[in-house]
């Protein structure tokens, strides 16, 4: 009896009763509605605060930084390999000095340059500048990866506030359904147990939104580290998502340029320099000097050549005759062209499976969405239902909860529908560059 004094103190009024019925149906009605309608609006300052959050990354994300900084190191490699040898100074002091006819020599001077073959260093540069080309696709496929990772994280976000939107509404109704029952055991049309079960829903319902609390914390950090800033920054998503109603046209063919494929020919592109280079360095090296020998004069002698300096100019060949360096680095390249070809295949066919997958996915989230609509719609009627027997007799909270627990399955799959649908449709640009 206790108990049951309990529930009677959270009575209302009796003759409040038939408007709080109506109320009740109306609230819930008017909740669905509005769920439902939201998911098929789209709002368009959402995608504008995805795409802030989007610009935020790319500037301040340290992988983008990364690649940026490798990309400006093989650029400046450029001027490195313009250079020529270093030139060569020599000294020597002659300890016994050598007598001739025009006096003794004294020290000797000397200076050399080697030259490379004509257009070596022209190819050098050009196979420098192929690297650096083949570092900025890193470049840009890091900043695709990027944005679907921001983007997939983004919509995490929102399918989780979504959730906890949705599971604080079947709260709030769970509340409205337990005065409900309160008044139904008042007038002797529900028992005492049904009051317990709801409370027991309301329970496992509040648990279940602290957990969601604490993965949208989760995610916020991994969200705001994407952004490279401080881990409680908070982020607000817009938890009204629509997923269009119109085909979205998808253009395949732009698989075949995607910088990860480009990248491959790039760095086949450079193969090609590295060979060209190879040959080029293969020739043999020219060299031009000058020595100089400081001569001592004769004493008590008188001629005209008499202590004149020597100064002798030189050419230099270096040839590769024994080397076999050349022929192994041009085998090497023949070998490592050939690798590149296979990983460009291997990856297309990656890329192909992954854009296949994503599309399909995509209609079966689509799918999934609609059935949602039917079955929200139904479960609806079905409560209509339920509501009106209590005007009529005793209502079954049994039933109460289990069309309670299933409106709140297809809301729950009707957002992870919209959350797969903008997930796979973040893979499919990144694939077809959109």
């Amino acid at each position: 009896m206790n108990l049951l004094e309990t529930y009677k103190q959270k009575l209302k009024k009796e003759n409040e009763k038939r408007i709080f019925h109506f109320s009740l149906f109306t609230f819930h009605l008017r909740s669905v509605i509005i769920f439902s309608f939201s998911l098929f609006t789209f709002h368009f300052s959402s995608a504008q605060q995805l795409e802030t959050f989007i610009e935020e990354a790319l500037e301040n994300n340290p992988v983008i930084q990364k690649f940026e900084l490798q990309y400006k190191i093989a650029k400046e490699k450029v001027k490195e390999v313009q250079a020529i040898p270093n030139t060569e100074f020599g000294v020597g002091y002659f300890l016994s000095e050598p007598e001739t006819r025009t006096g003794a020599q004294r020290f000797k001077l000397s200076a050399k340059q080697m030259i490379p073959w004509f257009g070596t260093i022209t190819s050098r540069e050009n196979y420098v500048s192929s690297l650096a080309a083949a570092t900025y696709e890193e470049i840009v496929i890091a900043k695709g990866q990027l944005i679907t990772t921001v983007s997939q994280s983004y919509y995490n976000l929102y399918a989780n506030k979504a959730t906890q939107d949705v599971v604080v509404e079947t709260i709030n109704l769970l509340e409205t359904y337990e005065t409900l029952a309160l008044t139904a055991v008042e007038v002797d049309k529900a028992s005492a147990v049904d009051v317990l079960r709801l409370q027991m829903r309301q329970n496992e319902l509040e648990e279940l939104q602290q957990v969601l609390i604490q993965q949208y914390l989760a995610e916020q950090t991994n969200f705001n580290n994407l952004l490279n800033r401080e881990d409680k920054v908070p982020v607000t998503v817009d938890t009204k998502l629509s997923i269009p109603s119109e085909a979205v046209e998808i253009t395949p063919e732009n698989l075949a340029v995607h910088p990860e494929l480009l990248q491959f020919e790039k760095r086949y592109i450079a193969i090609q320099k590295s060979e060209l280079l190879n040959q080029k360095e293969s020739n043999p090296m020219i060299g031009f000097g000058l020595d100089y020998i400081n001569v001592e004069a004769r004493s008590a002698m008188n001629f005209s050549d008499n202590g004149k300096d020597i100064i002798m100019p030189m050419v230099a060949v270096s040839i590769p005759i024994f080397n076999k360096t050349y022929k192994s680095k041009t085998k090497q390249n023949t070998l490592q062209q050939q690798e590149i070809l296979s990983q460009k295949q291997e990856r297309l066919n990656k890329l192909e499976t992954l854009l296949d997958k994503a599309i399909k996915d995509r209609i079966s989230s689509k799918i999934s969405f609609n059935t949602q609509v039917k079955n929200l719609e139904q479960a609806k009627n079905a409560e209509e239902i339920l509501i009106k027997s209590y005007e009529t007799g005793r209502i079954d909270f049994n039933d109460v909860l289990d069309i309670q627990e299933l409106q709140l399955k297809f809301q729950m799959k009707q957002i992870e529908a919209v959350k797969t649908y903008y997930m796979q449709t973040t893979q499919i640009n990144y694939l077809t560059q959109q």
